[in-house]
């Protein structure tokens, strides 16, 4: 297979990255977040448009084997395994998020989150996550804080979600890994 920076249908993405992994590490050092110790496991997209989603689905079909496809908040999300990963600071991310648009219209189509994994008690994920980040840094205009627990129709871990944002990128919080939540679907 193909690594996926060569696919046509992904030639936006993969032009967005570096504009990516500077406004992420412009995050993070806003929010006095070390991410270098932090396990991060996956990287999602965002798009307005059911075409952009389509044609990065037949792309990530070329470089990468899907995992899940399922049914979340009212729209589907695909999760590809990419033989080659996508790399963003230190992170080398083989699993890519797929969501097909939803209710919120997002301000730029490319990759907008990555999700990092703090195992531990899903009841105490958000202190857990606002302990590691400066109160200096989450008061900043701009910086919104948000809870969350999707849900997939099959899920059976509780997985809560506290996603910290400045409008142009996310940084996402669990307490599961991707592949935990999609082997609970299995179950």
């Amino acid at each position: 297979m193909a690594n996926w920076q060569t696919i046509e249908e992904l030639h936006d993405i993969s032009a967005d990255l570096p504009r990516f992994t500077q406004a992420l590490t412009e995050l993070a050092a806003r929010l006095d977040l070390e991410i270098a110790p932090l396990v991060a496991d996956h990287i999602s997209l965002r798009c307005h448009q059911n075409t952009s989603a389509e044609r990065w689905r037949t792309g990530l079909e070329k470089c990468g084997t899907l995992l899940s496809e399922n049914i979340i908040n009212d729209r589907p999300i695909c999760l590809f395994k990419l033989n080659e990963p996508v790399c963003v600071a230190h992170w080398e991310f083989s699993v890519v998020e797929l969501p097909w648009p939803g209710e919120k219209r997002y301000p730029h189509e490319g990759w907008e989150h990555v999700e990092i994994v703090l195992p531990g008690e899903p009841e105490t994920l958000n202190a857990r996550a606002l302990d590691l980040m400066s109160d200096a840094g989450l008061r900043q205009t701009g910086i919104s804080v948000k809870t969350s627990s999707p849900k997939g129709e099959r899920e059976r871990l509780p997985n809560p979600t506290l996603a910290v944002t400045d409008g142009k990128v996310t940084i996402k919080f669990h307490p599961w890994s991707i592949e935990e939540i999609v082997a609970s679907e299995q179950d």
